[in-house]
């Protein structure tokens, strides 16, 4: 797990809010849903919910697209919960925004461009490449990082973006520039991170990832292996039930 304190995590969101300058009332769109194969995927309040919309579990992610642990559970939960979980229509997964730093901004408004179907594989892409292009980011240049922290947000969104090679992720998924540019500028969304982010930290979040199961936070949980077997007993997965 990618940890921080509280009393720093508080700090940089804090600065996030004003480095950016975004409305604390700002919203994204309240019920954008879509199909695709078995599972349903529903945008509300600028988180993505995939799987059955009335699963009985809800399990949710807070995550952070600059953070190695959480591609890591891409890459080991994900699939175990898209192939074995969410199919059974009783568990849905929440994909909550975890902000630590400008790049995370970036990666998370390319994340949840388009059309609220296309998070998931936007999701994955991500976080695949992750290695690739965090590298570049831990290697960039102090003329680079001044580029991504001073000027308009969306000219510092796109220099991002164009140093770490996150354009030609996206543009592999079908995306032209162009929507990508306007992803980037949506400040309106930035607004909604930053509060997922305040929101997550007061719930007791102190590191990425991080679950909660129907609201309740899983402390010490950060993993698929300690994950999994909560999940399988919350849903009853393995018990035996006794005739008389």
């Amino acid at each position: 797990m990618t940890r921080f304190t509280g009393k720093v995590l508080a700090a940089a969101t804090s600065a996030l809010a004003l480095a950016f300058a975004v409305p604390a009332q700002a919203q994204l769109s309240n019920g954008n849903t879509s199909g695709q194969g078995s599972a349903t995927v529903v945008e509300l309040g600028g988180a993505h919910f995939v799987g059955n919309p009335e699963a009985e579990l809800t399990l949710t992610e807070y995550v952070s697209y600059t953070c190695p642990h959480c591609a890591h559970f891409a890459t080991d939960g994900d699939a175990a919960l898209k192939l074995a979980y969410i199919p059974s229509g009783k568990l849905r997964v929440e994909y909550q925004t975890f902000l630590r730093n400008p790049v995370d901004v970036a990666a998370s408004l390319l994340a949840r461009c388009g059309d609220s179907w296309r998070f998931p594989a936007n999701h994955h892409a991500l976080m695949f490449n992750q290695p690739e292009w965090l590298g570049k980011a831990q290697k960039a240049m102090p003329s680079q990082t001044q580029r991504w922290g001073t000027g308009p947000m969306s000219d510092r969104m796109r220099a991002i973006a164009g140093d770490l090679g996150l354009y030609a992720i996206m543009e592999a998924q079908g995306y032209q520039r162009t929507e990508l540019d306007q992803c980037l500028a949506d400040e309106a969304a930035i607004g909604v991170f930053v509060a997922q982010t305040q929101a997550a930290i007061e719930n007791g979040v102190t590191g990425t990832p991080s679950f909660a199961l129907n609201g309740e936070l899983l402390v010490d949980v950060h993993a698929w292996q300690p994950l999994q077997p909560l999940l399988d007993t919350a849903l009853g997965v393995g018990t035996v039930t006794e005739t008389p």
